[in-house]
């Protein structure tokens, strides 16, 4: 991941930046992996108490209003985190790698959908309004006749 500054942070949306925490995930876990076959421990610890920091960032983000969604990913979230930890102490790469391939599928479907940008709910509302209303005759009404107080 290269260097970003706050400025530019504050810039991202807020799908912008779960994006890139995926993507700091995905390369503190691969060059953990890789300090793991080396046998540096202490780097490879270092980033994996990273990555679970991530996960639980990315689990306290979650919006629970949207679903079942976000339960899911809240049950992944703590799964992934909980491999990690044994991963990291039974220093065991194909743990890890368990984990890379589930956050590696979660990362890519997520930019999938911010590629594609979907409707807003207020979108998505009105376009049920208007496929709705195609479908509907309406009878315009003459105004009430009867005189009021008789």
């Amino acid at each position: 991941m290269d260097f970003i500054t706050k400025e530019l942070i504050y810039q991202k949306s807020s799908q912008e930046i779960t994006s890139l925490l995926y993507e700091a995930a995905i390369d503190d876990l691969t060059y953990a992996i890789d300090d793991i076959h080396q046998k540096k421990y202490i780097d490879s610890n270092i980033k994996l108490k990273n990555v679970n920091d991530i996960l639980q960032r990315l689990g306290v983000g979650l919006n629970y209003d949207a679903g079942i969604i976000a339960d899911q990913l809240d049950a992944l979230y703590n799964y992934m985190a909980d491999r990690v930890i044994e991963g990291n102490l039974q220093k065991d790469p194909a743990i890890l790698r368990e984990v890379l391939e589930i956050l590696t599928r979660i990362s890519d479907a997520w930019n999938t959908a911010l590629k594609e940008k979907p409707s807003t709910k207020a979108d998505l509302k009105r376009q049920k309004a208007n496929a709705y209303e195609k479908h509907i005759l309406v009878y315009e009404r003459d105004e009430n006749t009867v005189e009021e107080g008789k």
